[in-house]
């Protein structure tokens, strides 16, 4: 009874069994630290060179990001993007304009046409886009122009012309067209697309004026101003004739003077009506325009014409790349 309570399946006691288990248990503790370090220590060494000297993602993480920082700084500071332009687009490498512009913050969608359309009407109010904007839908429209409809339904667009060309951009970002307007368009679609670009709100009556309100010339205040002061010369210039004929005065001041004041009066008198032939051209030759841009917004289906355009460019270039 006592030696099977006391003892264990091998004969051993369980304190015997315990003190040969913590030291079973050291044994292998003490083995296993030593057997580390040798493994570790055996590793080969290309193994282990190579570990040491491939660059981890937060290195080159790292190395990056100072430098594309200093990018975007430089790039911050050689272009002006509230003035940005086409020559602005012109000058800009890859490199800068992979900097300034993250694809992966790109606005696109019903929001890009919206800032877009906001910033062209405050483009056409300023007078810097000679223009007219409107939003486009149509239904079903071929977008590769593989001659069926897109799966997407509705295509919208904001097409942008006046008399002298035109420009399509489509909710992706995507511009097509011809002419100053797409030169004018196309920085601008970059700018909206950016988050830290802030659109301008547009006037209300931010469209151009119909060709009949444009008035023949610039306000005559300054041309009556210039009259006045010629016509003040021009009397001068009398008297000082008319007292140095009239008068025993044997001077030549009076002459001279008369002559300078004579001069002076029928320089200005040329200058203003130098001035109002310019400004009647110049109000005719926009007249001239304002109706051409009307002609171009009453022609039918700008659309369907801005689409063949489209179509046959891109069947154009299909072929190019099959030949």
């Amino acid at each position: 009874m006592t030696d099977s309570a006391g003892t264990s399946e091998d004969g051993r006691s369980p304190a015997s069994a315990s003190a040969d288990g913590r030291s079973a248990s050291d044994d292998r503790s003490g083995d296993r630290e030593p057997s580390t370090a040798s493994g570790a220590s055996s590793e080969p060494s290309g193994e282990s060179s190579r570990t040491s000297t491939e660059p981890g993602p937060s290195d080159s993480e790292d190395g990056d990001d100072p430098d594309l920082e200093a990018l975007r700084r430089e790039v911050d500071e050689k272009y002006d993007f509230d003035e940005f332009g086409p020559a602005d687009m012109a000058r800009m490498n890859a490199e800068e304009w992979d900097a300034a512009f993250d694809p992966d913050t790109w606005i696109t969608g019903e929001r890009l046409l919206e800032r877009l359309e906001a910033e062209i009407k405050d483009r056409i109010a300023k007078r810097e886009i000679f223009g007219t904007v409107e939003r486009v839908t149509d239904a079903g429209a071929d977008e590769d122009g593989d001659g069926e409809g897109d799966e997407d339904g509705d295509d919208e667009r904001i097409v942008v012309y006046s008399d002298e060309g035109y420009a399509v951009v489509r909710s992706n970002g995507d511009v097509r067209g011809q002419g100053t307007v797409l030169r004018d368009v196309e920085p601008l679609v970059a700018l909206c697309s950016m988050e830290s670009f802030e659109v301008a709100e547009p006037p209300s009556n931010w469209s151009l004026p119909n060709p009949e309100d444009v008035s023949g010339g610039s306000s005559e205040l300054g041309n009556q101003m210039m009259q006045v002061v010629a016509g003040v010369q021009l009397v001068a210039a009398v008297l000082l004739f008319g007292a140095w004929l009239l008068s025993d005065l044997d001077t030549l001041v009076a002459p001279a003077m008369g002559l300078v004041f004579l001069f002076g009066a029928l320089f200005l008198f040329s200058t203003v009506a130098n001035a109002r032939l310019s400004d009647r051209f110049r109000s005719a030759e926009y007249r001239d325009r304002l109706r051409a841009l009307e002609e171009a917004k009453r022609r039918p289906g700008l659309p369907e014409i801005v689409s063949e355009n489209e179509q046959s460019g891109s069947s154009n270039a299909d072929r190019s790349d099959a030949e």
